[in-house]
């Protein structure tokens, strides 16, 4: 099982906490380098009281993007509506697993909490159908996981647009 340590704070150092991130599906052609789903996410979340400790996360989940090449961040992968940069490349592939076409995300930003952002919600979305994924209530897992309090409204404004356009995908894929 690979483990990730938390970018170290003072107080996480005194604890030496580390988080195991177990793998409980198949991934396709996975947006993230480690086997983190959105529910390892959750999990990892909840280990973490203060929000110091989360934001520390946040920005070790957005180094766990796989690399967006410079020549897929241009204007027709951008977000819309987000403050930072963020970029979104959909594509398509076939789950092994199930032999169902899914639709599959890579995403990139400039901003280091905004990265965090982006791996949750393509650990949310990426790998799966284009049906499952207007079915997702995004809103469930933000709330679980704390996002919706904690944010400022301008990266509340940018994870809905980055949703939206997920949906929108998913939509004209359906």
């Amino acid at each position: 099982m690979p483990v990730c340590a938390l970018a170290a704070t003072p107080r996480l150092r005194q604890e030496q906490a580390t988080l195991e991130f177990r793998n409980h599906e198949v991934h396709v052609a996975s947006a993230l380098k480690s086997d983190l789903n959105i529910e390892d996410i959750i999990e990892n979340f909840s280990f973490l009281e203060e929000w110091e400790d989360r934001y520390g996360y946040l920005i070790e989940l957005g180094r766990e993007l796989t690399e967006l090449p410079e020549a897929e961040r241009i204007e027709a992968n951008k977000v819309q509506g987000c403050v930072s940069q963020v970029w979104l490349l959909p594509s398509s592939d076939e789950n092994p697993s199930t032999g169902e076409r899914v639709l599959v995300f890579n995403g990139a930003s400039d901003a280091h909490i905004v990265s965090g952002l982006v791996a949750i919600t393509l650990a949310l979305f990426s790998g799966k159908t284009a049906q499952t994924i207007l079915k997702t209530d995004e809103q469930e897992t933000f709330k679980a996981i704390g996002l919706e309090e904690h944010l400022t409204p301008q990266r509340s404004n940018g994870l809905r647009s980055m949703v939206k356009r997920i949906k929108d995908i998913a939509a004209a894929a359906a």
